[in-house]
């Protein structure tokens, strides 16, 4: 399996790195950050949108490698939505650990069933090559795939499960606070019956190309440039094809960068942006429910600090927050049931469905090299909301400028 997704990069590698001009990346482009998006349990099988902080449309074409590992972990749960308004009310009036609705059969409780559990460390290979249509417009096309692992050492040095509850045992946390000692280090359990009736599956080693993304993004030459402050805004298509989510998205989004050039070679930028995005617009056929809400918000903002070499080279150092609307609507929250194991595991139990209903947020740290020939990111992500969506992801990504 891994020899079947590295032969092919090696290939666009060589054929994209054969063509490299030496000034191609001299002039550093706002932030250019890797893609940072999770490997969320729902979100990997919908395309979702990076944000766009760059100054303007890339000099030469740019042929980018991204790599992701994060570790996703839910207990088994299961959970019931009962169909009957009066029932819907009573339960509303309770706590939704406190609710007593018993499901006995469709006709005299009818109600939605689902059950869940995943434990994986997911593993994202995306493709990417950017470039401009013109002075303000550029177009970026990508491909993104995923590997599903049980993140074993020394493939998954910082996101395995052993790493994990290391730092929560000697660190911060507590002894196994939610339950993946108590189901087993390095496992792979991911698995997904919907309300519908339709089931999501994988086994270890299983990969899929999950969709390719189109994406337009406009630079409107303004007067603010006269202050270092750049726009951009974005036109997004994406075209799922896994069998799970046989679909289109669309999307669009707005982004802001005000440069700020310091004394030393330094030099500061900070990244606001928003976008909006319709899963499912279009399905080609019957989907695995991966959310009951269909548009999906997000909102990041990024800070980086840079400082150039005498050779043009440059290192820098970001840290950015992104929060994105919930997966499913709140609504559902007032009244469902849930089942699971609480008394074994008693502070996580509940986050295979729960969390659906809150917004995700996390925290990245990125540290880039820009070389005249080549940028190479490094990064990391955390989830201090304990959304396990997930809990901790690592990555690096390598730009490549190619000729037109």
């Amino acid at each position: 399996m891994l020899k079947k997704i590295l032969t092919p990069v090696f290939c666009l590698y060589c054929l994209f790195g054969a063509s490299q001009r030496k000034d191609s990346l001299s002039i550093k482009n706002g932030i250019d950050n890797p893609s940072l998006l999770t490997t969320h349990h729902f979100g990997i099988f919908s395309s979702r949108i990076n944000p766009n902080f760059k100054l303007k449309p890339p000099k030469n074409p740019v042929f980018t490698i991204n790599y992701t590992s994060g570790n996703n972990f839910h207990p088994f749960l299961e959970a019931y939505f009962p169909k009957n308004p009066r029932v819907r009310q009573e339960q509303s009036r309770l706590p939704w650990y406190e609710r007593d609705f018993y499901f006995e059969n469709q006709q005299t409780t009818p109600a939605d069933y689902l059950n869940i559990i995943i434990d994986a460390v997911i593993k994202e290979f995306r493709l990417s090559l950017n470039f401009a249509l013109s002075k303000k417009h550029e177009l970026g096309i990508n491909l993104r795939s995923y590997l599903f692992t049980k993140g074993k050492q020394p493939f998954s040095p910082f996101t395995s499960d052993e790493t994990i509850e290391w730092f929560h045992s000697n660190i911060h946390g507590g002894e196994d606070p939610f339950g993946r000692r108590f189901y087993g280090l390095n496992q792979l359990n991911f698995e997904y019956l919907d309300r519908n009736g339709n089931t999501l599956k994988f086994n270890k080693g299983d990969f899929f190309i999950s969709g390719i993304e189109f994406n337009h993004f406009y630079y409107p030459d303004l007067a603010l440039k006269d202050k270092d402050i750049f726009l951009n805004f974005g036109s997004h298509l994406g075209i799922n094809t896994s069998k799970f989510n046989s679909s289109v998205d669309l999307g669009v989004s707005a982004n802001i960068v005000k440069r700020i050039k310091l004394k030393g070679n330094y030099e500061f930028n900070l990244g606001a942006g928003i976008n909006f995005l319709r899963k499912n617009a279009i399905d080609f056929k019957e989907t695995i429910d991966l959310g009951t809400n269909r548009v999906l918000a997000t909102i990041q903002s990024d800070l980086e600090i840079a400082k150039y070499t005498k050779k043009g080279h440059f290192n820098a150092l970001g840290v950015g927050y992104q929060i994105q609307t919930r997966y499913n609507r709140i609504q559902e929250f007032d009244y469902f049931r849930l089942l699971g194991n609480w008394r074994d595991i008693k502070s996580g139990w509940h986050h295979g469905l729960t969390t659906l209903y809150k917004a995700q947020s996390n925290w990245s740290f990125v540290y880039t090299y820009g070389h005249p020939n080549y940028m190479f990111s490094v990064f990391f992500k955390e989830d201090f909301v304990v959304n396990n969506a997930p809990d901790f992801q690592t990555g690096f990504s390598i730009k490549i400028p190619v000729f037109k």
